[in-house]
């Protein structure tokens, strides 16, 4: 790549979208726009203005101009999911989409081209307070752009989303198999969402700063590389005290950057670090080692999340609680199997930071074995699980069947690749953000691509 590229960014799926002009917009039918406007859909073409059209572009005729999308979702399925009005930079597309994550309906889908650059000034301050470390934001701005850009390389295509099919049997009791990952090439109209499922962009709207603009500046085509490759570069909220590899969340695929790293400046006293051993990894989750990400420093964790983040108040270790009842119809509605009373969670597999890989579920009416680690997660919260590294404790057992279960886990994420919450305190305690990318991207090269 010799220049900053433009990409393209899904932003909001809906039957009808408002939107504002904050300037002068020429459109695809060759005409002036400004102020405020709506779009929806017709026949299965995009209607506005009194016309029908496959797809919809409007270019602003200044880089100081932009729009606004009036309620677009974000943190979608998470516990803290709303709606809310965000302003962008660029060009704004209008396409219509068959599916969306949560309709089979033709939609509308708005999408932001905008530079790479520009797009990496909201990410960052998206996914992290804009008062965070210049070190630890400058380390972020490499990551986001290395993942970015990424799958844009002439590169092979890897596998980036699949899942195995679920084996059937007409004897319910009899152990069945569903392994799932998700990925992102999920999205066939656009590089990246604008949500978790990617990269968390959104526009301008977050109040940005000096010092955010200076790091993606300082920071500039900066990439982390592997044997002359952009390494497909992954960050999580808190690894827990040991980061997970590619391979146990996505396709099976070694990354030697995105392997096992011990989030500690040397390995913690009193522990088998081998974790994949359920004995080890029982043990590792019940107590809390050191760990750069192991901290309550209100100052730290105010740079690297948003509000609506910190609403979350456990971290590194955490205990979640259900009721029989309540766990029976979380998991049948979750999973769309019909399991009866849940009488055991049984660990199958575990992965290098103790998350599990696979799990299974035994049921009054069905045993099954599940996996990766964000179907574990889906399946056992009416969100998102903050991870898959839990144990799991019964109670209150009558006739075989448990009254209480009880999950207590570690970490906030799939864990692989970078820390957030690790790295904003590596960044206080002086680390430089190359000494940060290379703690967590063993192997990685640091290189300027333009």
């Amino acid at each position: 790549m010799k220049s900053e590229p433009i990409i393209s960014v899904g932003i909001l799926a809906a039957p009808s979208i408002e939107f504002i002009l904050n300037g002068s917009f020429i459109a695809s039918n060759g005409k002036k726009y400004t102020e405020g406007h709506k779009v929806q859909t017709a026949n299965g073409k995009i209607f506005f203005d009194d016309e029908l059209f496959d797809e919809l572009i409007f270019e602003p005729q200044s880089e100081d101009f932009s729009f606004d999308l009036i309620d677009v979702v974000i943190g979608i399925d998470f516990h803290w999911e709303r709606k809310e009005n965000q302003r962008f930079k660029g060009a704004l597309k209008f396409i219509v989409s068959v599916q969306t994550r949560r309709a089979s309906s033709p939609n509308l889908t708005a999408i932001n081209h905008v530079k790479v650059e520009d797009y990496l000034t909201s990410v960052i301050s998206s996914e992290m307070s804009a008062t965070a470390s210049n070190e630890l934001l400058k380390a972020h701005a490499v990551i986001s752009r290395s993942w970015l850009l990424h799958p844009l390389q002439n590169a092979p295509v890897e596998t980036r989303r699949a899942s195995s099919p679920l084996e059937s049997t007409k004897n319910p009791l009899i152990e069945t198999i569903k392994i799932k990952w998700y990925e992102r090439d999920a999205h066939a109209h656009f590089d990246v969402c604008a949500d978790d499922h990617c990269q968390r962009y959104q526009g301008i709207t977050r109040a940005t700063t000096k010092a955010v603009e200076e790091a993606i500046a300082a920071t500039r085509g900066e990439v982390l590389m592997y044997e002359d490759a952009i390494c497909d570069a992954r960050f999580s909220k808190s690894c827990g005290g040991i980061s997970e590899t590619f391979e146990n969340c996505w396709a099976p695929i070694s990354h030697p950057y995105l392997s096992k790293v011990i989030d500690n400046g040397q390995v913690p006293e009193g522990f088998e670090m081998d974790l994949t051993l359920e004995a080890n990894a029982e043990k590792w989750i019940r107590q809390s080692p050191s760990a750069f990400c192991n901290t309550q420093d209100a100052k730290v964790l105010s740079q690297v999340l948003n509000n609506y983040d910190q609403e979350t108040t456990d971290f590194y270790r955490w205990k979640v609680e259900y009721t029989q009842a309540e766990f029976s119809e979380l998991i049948s509605r979750r999973s769309g199997i019909n399991f009866g009373a849940i009488i055991d969670l049984i660990p199958v597999q575990r992965g290098e930071s103790s998350r599990l890989i696979q799990l299974k579920i035994v049921g009054e009416n069905q045993t099954l074995v599940v996996g990766k680690e964000l179907e574990i997660r889906k399946w056992l919260s009416n969100s998102h699980l903050y991870s898959s590294a839990f144990v799991i404790d019964k109670s209150d057992i009558v006739n075989g069947i448990p009254g209480f279960f009880t999950l207590t886990g570690a970490g906030w994420g799939h864990g692989v690749g970078l820390c957030q919450i690790g790295a904003a305190v590596m960044g206080e305690k002086g680390y430089a953000y190359d000494e940060i990318l290379l703690h967590y991207f063993k192997s990685a090269t640091l290189q300027l691509i333009y």
